[in-house]
């Protein structure tokens, strides 16, 4: 079983010791670290939403950052990216604003209007469901030739759904520029992994269908960055899907509603939240000089603002008439939705 990619140690000392060089430009990191910290302030604000009654159930991420940052920021604006529904900082990375984010999490049916450059598809539930969609845009974009990228997400659990195989075979034998993210958590609701599959390192899977496979820790900004930026280079010049297992934990519960007291020991958890990426993006950063109490403070400050911002938008925004409930479903109401339309009226 390959060992995963890392670059970043858990203490937030590079491989190398103090003297060894940042495998990115520390422009780069800085900018890695906003997005982090900002999608952090989000999952957090957003718990507390929830547990005020002002926010449906929630998915948090705490503890996945990385993962879905380090991946999103390999992206260009024109490629797509397809989330589960856990992927909010990836959404929120790749262009999703704020305020879409919060109406989509009361299911507010303007939680869905994206703006009209994004490529974004809605955050999948259904599990694995999204893998067979993604492979159909990126086949799509070597048909029309636009260059896009597709990049699309599942957890540990959804990849032992029938649709993760299909997803990858196609893909593989159609050379589709898809890069699939396995965000291995350790856990599939309750069940760990372990009691999932009998390899479980899932990007040990990739050779059985022909194409690159790579694990990283899923912990480590930069390794995650880096394991992007190949695959996405790789499918944008036509060498086809890379499969990426982010090897991380879920600090969280798996949402809002659920009580991870039950199934797992916490003080494990506990533990593995001395590893998570803000804690090692922080040593690093204060290590190399990069960042400090001033830089930080505004930061928050900023975000805060943002956020505040992005909730007043939400909160002004009415419900819907009833009748909209069948509009923007089709290209045309059929004379069945006509009826109801003016029903609803």
């Amino acid at each position: 079983m390959s060992e995963p990619r890392r670059y970043v140690s858990p203490d937030g000392r590079l491989a190398g010791g103090a003297a060894a060089e940042l495998p990115v430009a520390s422009d780069e990191l800085l900018a890695g670290y906003r997005a982090v910290r900002r999608a952090r302030h989000f999952d957090e604000r957003a718990v507390t939403l929830q547990r005020q009654g002002r926010l449906g159930v929630y998915a948090p991420f705490r503890g996945q950052e990385a993962a879905q940052v380090g991946t999103a920021l390999a992206l260009r604006s024109g490629d797509w990216l397809v989330p589960s529904y856990r992927e909010t900082a990836a959404a929120l990375t790749h262009g999703l604003p704020l305020a879409t984010a919060i109406l989509y999490w009361r299911a507010h049916p303007a939680g869905w209007e994206y703006p009209a450059d994004l490529r974004l598809l809605p955050f999948y539930v259904p599990i694995a469901s999204q893998l067979t969609h993604a492979v159909g845009l990126a086949h799509a974009s070597t048909l029309t030739g636009d260059g896009a990228v597709t990049m699309v997400y599942v957890g540990d659990g959804g990849s032992s759904e029938g649709d993760f195989h299909e997803a990858l075979n196609m893909a593989a034998v159609y050379r589709a520029p898809v890069v699939f993210v396995v965000q291995n958590n350790g856990w599939a609701i309750s069940v760990p992994t372990a009691r999932q599959m009998g390899n479980t390192r899932i990007a040990d899977r990739a050779a059985g269908y022909g194409i690159p496979g790579t694990a990283v820790d899923g912990n480590d900004l930069l390794a995650v960055t880096l394991a992007a930026r190949e695959a996405v280079d790789l499918a944008r010049d036509g060498g086809g899907p890379t499969l990426i297992e982010a090897v991380t934990y879920r600090i969280a519960p798996h949402t809002t509603s659920d009580d991870p007291k039950r199934y797992r020991d916490e003080a494990v958890t506990a533990e593995r939240e001395a590893e998570e990426p803000l804690v090692r993006l922080d040593a690093l950063l204060v290590e190399r000089g990069l960042w400090g109490d001033g830089e930080e403070g505004a930061l928050r400050a900023a975000l805060e603002r943002e956020f505040a911002s992005a909730l007043a938008a939400a909160d002004e925004r009415p419900l819907p008439a009833p009748e909209a409930i069948v509009e923007h479903v089709f290209e045309s109401l059929s004379a069945e939705q006509r009826w109801a339309w003016e029903a609803l009226r």
